[in-house]
């Protein structure tokens, strides 16, 4: 039987993915029915926190977006990339890690990629190499956003066992940047020359390569003043989740908890931007990181909840399997996350599911931490949404997808920036904890 709700997690999950986007938490309340109603399993968890989060984070989001800031924000990252176009395969995964780090979602980079693109083509360079390590950065860097519904999450699972938000923070921020940032390195040193590229010599000739060139940027009235009420709102955050911290106990026996106090000052962010940038709320309704915000509740809802059902109806035989591997290799973890995260498609809900399981197992903190960043394999399906826009946007074809699925520029720099990270983080959680 054990074998049989397996594979109808996997069967789920797997034509979740086949359908695309949203239908992956489609399919999740599909393999709910089965295991539930059919094979008389107990409902797991539903990841309501998780959702709330990502809702409030993103009504934020897209009132900046509205109000220009998302634009300018963009406009300042390609003034970056076009100061040093040589260092594109470097400053292009600095600019998705960071944008992601401040929004808590890896869907700006989608505003990113045409102009990482743009610069390669212009150097020269095959814009495969750094658009294949922007995408990996804008995933990665999820695990250290102090907004992110995974960091949230990851944060109140390890309050309980003496870790703080400030130390979460710190371990992760550093390890996952400098792990891009290697992985951006040793691509760097493969062939990165674009003319000698078959497919782009091909396309040429074709007449199928344009370049765009810089675009002409007009900031909305209220653009800035948009990301600079973003801004505020994100410190906010970090504040009241570090004062409420037992570390550090600025305040004591707070009255609103971490989760409910990001949803209060996210909402309070999106009605500031809404009364000072005078947008047009409707319209929020309609911009692109609501609607891919949206996307990511319901595969949350569907994929994570599943996945809990299993877990939870499972937890004495996992610690029964899994106690005594993860006792003797820690390490371990990282890559149950790894492969997890691939079919879950989403960090929060590879968290949400396995986490829990994990501290159940009695594992470390330092080894919870240091395998946090695994959660991030979402580049290995070549199907997630900001890959799929690289390989789109770009017009010389050195981004593609490879015969064999799975032979597709983002795996190596995917694999390396865990890989990397993940090591890091056994060195710097020891220290700091």
């Amino acid at each position: 039987m054990l074998v049989f709700e397996i594979l109808v997690v996997l069967a789920a999950i797997f034509l979740g993915v086949r359908l695309g986007g949203i239908a992956i938490g489609y399919a999740g309340g599909l393999g709910m029915i089965v295991l539930c109603l059919g094979l008389g399993l107990k409902p797991g968890s539903i990841p309501i926190d998780v959702i709330l989060i990502i809702m409030s984070v993103i009504a934020a989001i897209a009132a900046m977006q509205v109000a220009g800031g998302l634009d300018y924000l963009v406009h300042l990252a390609e003034k970056l990339l076009r100061s040093q176009p040589k260092h594109i395969t470097f400053l292009a995964p600095v600019v998705t890690y960071f944008m992601t780090l401040l929004a808590g979602t890896g869907h700006t980079a989608f505003s990113t990629l045409p102009v990482i693109a743009e610069v390669a083509k212009e150097q020269g360079v095959k814009p495969s190499v750094p658009l294949s390590i922007a995408v990996v950065a804008s995933q990665i860097a999820i695990t250290a956003s102090p907004v992110s519904a995974a960091v949230v999450f990851m944060s109140g699972a390890l309050e309980p066992l003496g870790v703080g938000y400030l130390q979460l923070l710190a371990i992760c921020i550093p390890t996952t940047f400098i792990g891009c940032m290697i992985t951006a390195f040793i691509c760097n040193l493969f062939n990165t020359d674009l003319s000698k590229d078959p497919v782009y010599q091909e396309r040429v000739a074709k007449g199928m390569v344009k370049l765009r060139g810089q675009t002409q940027y007009v900031a909305k009235p209220g653009a800035k003043l948009s990301v600079l009420i973003f801004l505020v709102g994100i410190l906010a955050v970090v504040f009241y989740a570090t004062a409420i911290s037992k570390n550090v106990g600025l305040i004591q026996n707070p009255i609103v908890g971490r989760d409910s106090a990001i949803m209060m000052f996210m909402l309070t962010t999106a009605t500031l931007i809404a009364m000072f940038a005078k947008i047009d709320t409707d319209a929020v309704l309609n911009a692109s990181t609501f609607k891919s915000g949206m996307t990511a509740c319901i595969c949350v809802l569907g994929v994570a909840w599943l996945g809990d059902t299993f877990v939870s109806n499972h937890i004495n035989d996992i610690k029964g399997f899994a106690g005594g591997i993860l006792e003797g290799h820690p390490w371990m973890l990282a890559i149950t996350l790894f492969f997890a995260s691939m079919l879950l498609y989403s960090q929060a809900a590879t968290a949400k599911a396995l986490i829990p399981a994990a501290i159940a197992l009695s594992v470390d903190p330092v080894t919870l931490i240091a395998s946090f960043a695994a959660v991030s394999a979402l580049f290995v399906l070549p199907t997630y949404p900001t890959l799929l826009a690289a390989v789109q946007m770009d017009d010389t074809g050195s981004t593609r997808i490879g015969k064999f699925v799975f032979n597709h520029p983002f795996i190596v720099p995917g694999v390396l920036a865990i890989g990397i990270s993940v090591a890091l983080g056994f060195i710097v959680a020891p220290i700091l904890l």
